[in-house]
């Protein structure tokens, strides 16, 4: 598959850093570095922007190392960039730890994986089949 990007950052286009991998890396696009405190949140822009075919989405999500090293996740993990959207990716990052951080200009902050996916058709309907699980939910399925 093909995906148009036009790139008005100062770095490489995204790839993918193994043959197995499934998502790459996006990097921060900034003029200043940005100090983000303990809980809070900002939104760091690429200067990526992509065409998408239709049917297929790009999911933004956090980057594992930065999760675990240092608090730092994908606010509204995953993120969803449509097929139809044209402007820039943005990521909106959150600080979960207790000691700020700073978001250095190219510094990897995410990670872009490009997905198939549907729309439905919903049916409204009075009642829905039975299944084993019925309506369990919130751990109904085991400890």
């Amino acid at each position: 598959m093909t995906v148009k990007i036009i790139n008005k950052s100062k770095h490489p286009l995204p790839h993918y850093a193994t043959q197995g991998a499934a998502g790459m890396d996006l990097r921060a696009n900034l003029e200043d570095k940005v100090i983000l405190g303990p809980l809070e949140r900002t939104l760091i822009k690429t200067g990526l922007y992509i065409e998408l075919p239709i049917g297929y989405e790009a999911q933004v999500r956090p980057r594992s190392g930065l999760a675990l090293k240092k608090g730092i996740t994908v606010l509204n993990s995953p993120g969803t960039i449509d097929a139809d959207y044209r402007g820039e990716i943005g990521i909106i990052l959150v600080n979960l730890s207790q000691e700020s951080f700073v978001i250095e200009d190219g510094e990897r902050i995410a990670q872009m994986v490009i997905a198939q996916h549907e729309q439905a058709n919903l049916k409204e309907v009075s009642v829905l089949e039975e299944s084993q699980r019925g309506a369990g939910g919130f751990g109904s399925t085991g400890k």
